[in-house]
C-alpha cells in the first residue's frame, strides 16, 4: 500500500484555552486534489499552516510524503509549494525576475534558475506577463504568477489556500485548468476554498470542517447524497413568504421585492406535488427549478445540523 501524500491523524491545535483543531483526521493520495471546506473560523487556515510547518501540532501526527512536519520540517518545506489568497511577489520586479529570484533562494544556480523560470512561463502560458512588473498586473494575472512561484521548487504537494478569492470568473477558470494539469502530472493538491463550485470541479475528495472538527467527508457525489432527494428553488414576492405551504430551508432576498426560497424534498414526485400546493395557495412564482442537490445544499444542510453559523 502506497504512503499517502498527506496524512493527518488525531490533530489538535490549541492557542491557549482556544481549540482551533480538535481531533482532525484526513489523508490525500498522490496525484489527487483534496478539498477542505468550512465557514470562516472553521479551522481551514490553521490546518494549512500546520500542514506547511508554520504551526506546531499540540497533539497528533502530520506527515507529508511520509515525513513528519515537526521532526522533518526542513525536508517537508523542500517538497511543498504554497499559494495563498494574496500574491506574495515583489511588485517592482517583473514576473520573470520574481521567478528567477525565488529559484536562487531555493538554491539553484543563476543559469538553472533562469531555465526553471523559462520552463514555468512556458508551462503556465505567462509569456505576455514575463517582462511586466507585478505591480502592473491584474489580480488574476498576479495569481497565475504566484502559482508559478510556488512551483519553482517542483513540489510534490501544493497547498492552495483560497487561491481564487476575488478573481473574476475567467481568471478562476484559468487557474482551475492549471490545477487539473498539475494533478494529471502527479502533483498532489490541497485546496481550501469558499467557492463550492470550485470544490465540485477540482476535488477528488472533500473534508468539511466545522468548529475545528470534521463534519463530513467523501467525494463530491457522496457528500451530495447526504442531502438526497431533490432541491426545489422558487422566486416569489417577499410579502408572500407567509403564504408558503412549507417552511423553506433558506430564503434570500433579491431585487424587486422578491425572495428566492429553497427546500429539499424526498423525490421528483414530491417536488411536483409541492409546486401544485404553491399554485393552490395562490403564491406568484416568477422563477422555478428542481435540481439534484449541489455542494451548496450540502453546506446548508451541515450548517443546520452542526450549528456552523452559530
Amino acid at each position: 500500500m502506497s504512503t499517502p501524500a498527506v496524512l493527518v491523524e488525531d490533530l489538535h491545535v490549541a492557542y491557549g484555552e482556544t481549540s482551533a483543531l480538535d481531533g482532525v483526521d484526513l489523508e490525500a493520495a498522490a496525484g489527487t486534489t483534496l478539498g477542505v471546506l468550512g465557514h470562516n473560523g472553521a479551522g481551514k487556515t490553521t490546518l494549512i499552516r500546520t500542514l506547511t510547518t508554520l504551526v506546531r501540532p499540540t497533539v497528533g501526527r502530520v506527515q507529508i510524503d511520509g515525513l513528519d512536519v515537526v521532526a522533518d520540517a526542513t525536508e517537508v518545506r523542500r517538497r511543498i509549494g504554497v499559494t495563498g489568497q494574496y500574491a506574495g511577489l515583489d511588485e517592482f520586479l517583473t514576473a520573470r525576475e520574481n521567478l528567477e529570484l525565488i529559484g536562487r533562494l531555493t538554491g539553484l544556480r543563476r543559469t538553472a534558475a533562469r531555465a526553471r523560470a523559462d520552463a514555468l512561463i512556458d508551462r503556465l502560458g505567462l509569456h505576455e506577463y514575463a517582462t511586466r512588473r507585478i505591480g502592473e498586473l491584474s489580480g488574476g494575472s498576479r495569481r497565475r504568477v504566484d502559482l508559478a512561484a510556488s512551483l519553482v521548487g517542483s513540489p510534490s504537494v501544493l497547498f492552495l489556500d483560497e487561491p481564487t478569492t476575488g478573481l473574476d470568473p475567467l481568471a478562476r477558470a484559468g487557474l482551475w485548468d492549471v490545477v487539473e494539469e498539475l494533478t494529471a502530472a502527479g502533483t498532489t493538491v490541497v485546496l481550501t476554498t469558499q467557492y463550492l463550485d470550485e470544490a465540485d470541479r477540482l476535488a477528488d475528495h472533500i473534508v468539511v470542517l466545522s468548529r475545528g472538527r470534521v463534519a463530513a467527508r467523501g467525494t463530491p457525489a457522496e457528500l451530495k447524497r447526504i442531502v438526497g432527494g431533490k432541491v426545489l428553488n422558487a422566486t416569489i414576492p417577499a410579502h408572500q413568504l407567509a403564504d408558503l405551504p412549507f417552511t423553506p430551508d433558506t430564503d434570500r432576498r433579491i431585487d424587486g421585492g422578491r425572495v428566492r426560497v429553497s427546500v429539499t424534498v424526498a423525490d421528483a414526485p414530491t417536488a411536483t406535488a409541492l409546486v401544485a400546493d404553491l399554485h393552490r395557495a395562490g403564491v406568484e412564482i416568477t422563477d422555478l427549478d428542481v435540481n439534484s442537490p449541489s455542494l451548496d445544499d450540502v453546506f446548508t444542510h451541515l450548517a443546520h445540523t452542526t450549528g456552523a453559523h452559530r
